[in-house]
This record gives C-alpha cells, sequence and structure tokens, in this order.
C-alpha cells in the first residue's frame, strides 16, 4: 500500500505540471521485496527424490527508483521572440546565484536590466552575449546564432549552445524546471552546437510543453487507486480470518 500511495504521488505531480514548459514526467520502478523460504526450491523428499519447486512466500513490492522521461515534448508557437525551444536532444546551461550551474528544457527567456538573457527565475542562460538595450530585430537561429539591430546596424551576439549528459535520467531534480548534475548522470558535455552530433535545433518563438499526457496518467492512477484498495482488502480479509482462527473454540 505505501508502494501504491508512492506511485499515486508520483502521478498527482506529473499531472500537476502538465501545463509547465519543458516539464518531464516520471514513473515509478518497483521490485519484489524479501522471501521467506519454507521450503527451498529441489529440497529432499526422499533419500532418492528432490521436489520440483519450493514454498517461498513473498513480503511485498517496494520503488527502487523514480525514473524521468526526457522524450519530446509539444512545441507550441507562444509568439515571443525570446521564448526558444529545443528539438531533440539537449539542455540550456544556466548560472545559479551561488556560481553553480544547472540545466533546463525551458526556453522561456527574458532580457533583464543588465542585457543579459535570463530565465523567468532571473538565473543567466550561460555562454550568451550581452543584448544592448537598443536592440531590436532579435533573431536566433536553429544553430543557436544571435543577431539583433541596433541603431539600424546589424550586429551579432555569443549564441546559445546546449549541454548533454551520457545518462540525462540520473540528473537531481532541483524544482523550477532544473537539473543538476550527478554522479549517475555523468559529466556535462558543454558548448554544444544545435543540430550537430545528435544535438537537438532551436525553434525561436515556440515553446517546449509538458511530455504528460493526461489521458495516460488517469489510466495509471485508475490503476494504482484499484492495486491500493485490492491491498487494502487483501490485509482485512487476512485479519478477518486470524481473528475466525483465534475466536475456535475447542
Amino acid at each position: 500500500m505505501e508502494a501504491q500511495q508512492m506511485n499515486l504521488d508520483v502521478i498527482a505531480n506529473n499531472l500537476a505540471n502538465v501545463n509547465t514548459p519543458g516539464f518531464k514526467k516520471s514513473n515509478v520502478q518497483f521490485q519484489e521485496m524479501m522471501y521467506d523460504t519454507e521450503k527451498a526450491p529441489g529440497a529432499s523428499t526422499s533419500d532418492s527424490t528432490t521436489g520440483p519447486s519450493g514454498i517461498q512466500v513473498g513480503y511485498g513490492a517496494k520503488p527502487v527508483a523514480t525514473v524521468r522521461n526526457f522524450s519530446q515534448g509539444n512545441i507550441q508557437s507562444s509568439g515571443n521572440p525570446l521564448d526558444v525551444a529545443i528539438q531533440g536532444k539537449g539542455f540550456y546551461k544556466v548560472e545559479l546565484p551561488d556560481g553553480t550551474f544547472a540545466y533546463s528544457r525551458d526556453g522561456s527567456f527574458v532580457v533583464n536590466a543588465d542585457g543579459q538573457m535570463v530565465t523567468n527565475q532571473g538565473y543567466k542562460v550561460s555562454g550568451v552575449g550581452q543584448v544592448d538595450p537598443k536592440a531590436t530585430d532579435i533573431a536566433i537561429g536553429s544553430d543557436g546564432a544571435i543577431s539583433a539591430t541596433v541603431n539600424n546596424v546589424a550586429v551579432k551576439i555569443s549564441p546559445i549552445t546546449l549541454t548533454d549528459f551520457p545518462n540525462p535520467e540520473g540528473l537531481k531534480s532541483l524544482g523550477d524546471n532544473l537539473y543538476q548534475e550527478t554522479g549517475a548522470s555523468g559529466n556535462a558535455v558543454d558548448g554544444q552546437i544545435p543540430g550537430q552530433n545528435g544535438m537537438g535545433t532551436l525553434a525561436q518563438g515556440y515553446i517546449e510543453t509538458s511530455n504528460v499526457q493526461v489521458v495516460e496518467e488517469m489510466v495509471q492512477m485508475i490503476q494504482a487507486q484499484r492495486a491500493y484498495e485490492i491491498n487494502s482488502k487483501a490485509i482485512q480479509a487476512s485479519d478477518d480470518m486470524l481473528g475466525m482462527a483465534n475466536n475456535l473454540r475447542h
């Protein structure tokens, strides 16, 4: 029942973030728990025979991992020239206030008062050059190249690059649409040009939506709820049987 409760918590979090840009859904992975072996498989049944099977009673299931699914979300037009969606592999690298780095799939960017391209939380997009406050017609190519017009003169700005990981599923979720490198994810491979070496391309004026499928999550929620209920009934039935045994009169 505790395992199914965690399953419901993960499903609820997926549904809560159905409208979160760049959000990637998670799934709970289960394993069997220990077994009580009353008779080992292949145990002797006589001097010359062995049993083809044994008697083993399991003690339920346990969650062992919550695996994040990094499949592509839908690309949705926003009309904002500073919204940039990744189509394919890759993460944006952002600088946190403590000087460390985090990674995100959310390309909802703005330009702050200092001319820096930042996330909605104010974290600077690493490697992107300063944008002149007078800049107009900002264009971001599919390969990350950035150009703008300043005083009727075309200028180039340091491009957007992407980061890749050997095992993205090993990233640690920080909240705020951010992930952190871990030993399980492998070292970050920074400075990747969009569209090269298997990396995704960029789409200006678009946002990658959550990859949560509401109908699929609802089906999984119903299954988890039914599994919880039937486990509860099994415990109640076992308790009733023990109660009847204790009430027997000789």
